[in-house]
């Protein structure tokens, strides 16, 4: 597979979810490591898949495959805020105004009415939401718990790992 380029426009992922789904988790857009493996959070030292791997009882060594369907028997979605947008490289901060595309959330909520909480993995993926997509929601959907989470991108090392464990697991469970 080629990879993708690493300056100009990215496309993102479908959602992963199940329709009984109740937890939404948001990203901003997906990284040129996870966009090269067409997988969300695809980076080794992202901590994503070790912090819902513990938060949830699954191995976070699984195949691909196998982890979204833990995610999915949880009760866990997962879908980024973004469907499109212009940036170079992986990093939130260079993710350019222009040709930012929402993904179309009104839509998802309606089909996955049993959403009741939507986690931010990331004060970028919360400040988009909140921009382009939370003031055209329909009321049910402004009902629902918002939750910002430290991110878990290797670039977000202010926070130590069990802090950011901490707080994952508490927003994962409980719904």
């Amino acid at each position: 597979m080629d990879a993708p380029p690493s300056r100009g426009a990215v496309q993102g992922f479908a959602p992963v979810a199940a329709p009984d789904a109740r937890i939404l988790v948001l990203g901003s857009m997906p990284g040129v490591a996870s966009l090269r493996r067409a997988q969300y959070y695809a980076h080794p030292r992202n901590a994503f898949w070790p912090i819902a791997a513990d938060a949830l009882g699954f191995d976070a060594a699984l195949h691909y495959d196998a982890r979204l369907r833990a995610l999915r028997a949880a009760g866990v979605a997962l879908w980024d805020v973004l469907a499109g947008c212009v940036r170079p490289g992986s990093l939130d901060a260079d993710i350019r105004r222009e040709g930012l595309a929402p993904n179309d959330f009104p839509a998802f909520l309606a089909a996955h009415a049993g959403i009741r909480r939507i986690c931010f993995n990331g004060a970028k993926a919360a400040a988009l939401f909140a921009r382009h997509v939370r003031p055209a929601l329909p009321p049910r959907a402004q009902a629902l718990e918002f939750v910002a989470l430290p991110s878990t991108s290797p670039a977000h090392a202010a926070m130590p790992y069990e802090e950011k464990r901490r707080r994952w697991r508490e927003a994962l469970t409980g719904v």
